[in-house]
């Protein structure tokens, strides 16, 4: 086995273990092991547990990122954030192990990968649909930035129930994530205010 080869095995075998059990329960001993391999050889690739974990999330993340930008082709705003919904979704399905370790732990001493930075990473990606939207309604398009994060975070814990539930069907969940959001956004108010005063 060549060395690029050795180095990704280590990264397939620590995504399944990560995956599984988290980072803490992680041990080197147990990835080279089931690579049958030496502790010094994960070490000599990756400087320990905490690089190679880094190497993960960092795969994870250009996954979910690629996948989302990647989805986002139509013209009208509605099919966009469908588009994004169903992306985000795409994602969940076909890399569970992936969104698993992104939502259970934060890379060792980071503060960028974290679930709550990727989801903003996110965010920011398409938080222009929600600008020209804003100014094809007459609202201001500087509140845009805040209401994609409220929308990817509320399709993200979406995503997390549906990772174990897988019912209903992921169209399904897209459709009505959408329907939430989109019929929310139809009604926005230009200067929206709470009814009562919060207590101090």
């Amino acid at each position: 086995m060549t060395s690029a080869e050795r180095r990704e095995q280590l990264i397939t075998i620590a995504r399944g273990l990560f995956a599984e059990k988290g980072f803490e329960a992680t041990s080197v001993e147990e990835i080279a092991a089931r690579a049958e391999v030496s502790k010094p050889v994960v070490y000599e690739h990756f400087g320990g547990k905490e690089g190679l974990y880094a190497v993960v999330v960092d795969r994870e993340v250009r996954s979910l990122l690629d996948t989302v930008t990647a989805s986002l082709t139509a013209g009208r705003a509605h099919e966009l954030v469908e588009q994004a919904a169903l992306a985000l979704l795409d994602y969940i399905e076909s890399s569970s192990d992936g969104f698993r370790i992104l939502v259970r732990d934060s890379p060792v001493g980071s503060a960028t990968g974290s679930f709550i930075s990727i989801l903003s990473d996110v965010a920011t990606r398409v938080e222009h649909i929600l600008a020209e939207e804003f100014k094809r309604r007459g609202l201001d398009p500087k509140n845009a930035p805040m209401y994609a994060q409220m929308l990817v975070g509320m399709v993200a814990l979406t995503g997390q129930w549906w990772l174990d539930a897988r019912k209903p069907k992921k169209p399904d969940v897209a459709a009505h994530l959408v329907n939430l959001a989109w019929n929310g956004l139809s009604g926005l108010e230009a200067k929206p205010t709470l009814s009562t005063r919060p207590h101090k």
